[in-house]
Order: C-alpha cells, then sequence, then structure tokens
C-alpha cells in the first residue's frame, strides 16, 4: 500500500523561509513523478511544483517561480520543497503526491496523495 508522509510544516513569519518533506514507501518511487499542491481555506486545491522521475524536469507553479525550490532523492524515496520569502498567501496545506505521468504532474492524474501538512505565515 501506497504510503506518502508529509513533515515539516509550521507557523513561519512573512519573509521566513521553510522546507517541507514527505517520505514514500508502497510503490516505485523512481517510476512516477512526484512533487506538491496546496489548498488554501475556502480555495481548491492548486499545483505547485513537480520533479518527473529522473529528477531533472521540474515544474513550477507560475505564481511561485523563483521563490521555490523542488527536489527528490530516488535512492530514499524521499522529495522535499524549499520555500523562500514566504507570503501570508502561502498560507495552505500542502500536499506531496505521486502522478501517474512519470515526467509532468500538473493536469494530470495523481497516482498516491500524502495526508497534508498546515503551513501557517503570520507574524
Amino acid at each position: 500500500q501506497a504510503q506518502l508522509l508529509e513533515s515539516g510544516g509550521g507557523t513561519v513569519q512573512p519573509g521566513e523561509s521553510l522546507r517541507l518533506s514527505c517520505a514514500t514507501s508502497g510503490f516505485t518511487f523512481n517510476s512516477y513523478s512526484v512533487g506538491w499542491f496546496r489548498q488554501a481555506p475556502g480555495k481548491e486545491r492548486e499545483f505547485v511544483a513537480s520533479v518527473g522521475w529522473s529528477g531533472t524536469l521540474k515544474k513550477y507553479a507560475d505564481s511561485l517561480k523563483g521563490r521555490i525550490i523542488v527536489g527528490r532523492d530516488n535512492d530514499k524515496g524521499t522529495l522535499f520543497l524549499q520555500m523562500n520569502n514566504l507570503k501570508r498567501e502561502d498560507t495552505a496545506v500542502y500536499y506531496c503526491a505521486a502522478g501517474n505521468d512519470p515526467y509532468y504532474m500538473e493536469n494530470r492524474p495523481i497516482a498516491f496523495w500524502g495526508q497534508g501538512t498546515q503551513v501557517t505565515i503570520s507574524s
């Protein structure tokens, strides 16, 4: 059974950084694209970032480009999301996911979801 477990969420002040991690098990990690989505209160879940199976093909949401970095470790079955210069509008539950497409995740079927981790930006 596939499992994805996020960690690293919390409350930080505007302008600060946060690094989210996701540990996975139960599926062939290096056969899937992996990445992150988020859902803010009262809004739909949205794509944040993804990285293809080899780790070289990365895609970022336009609204976050330049402030985030996504990466994966195929040996460990983990992925991360480094977020810098955080803003209040980044407050959301962040979900890690594995996509059926080995290259891209945005607008494509998701095979597995994590439970989510809360990120709150507040002064």
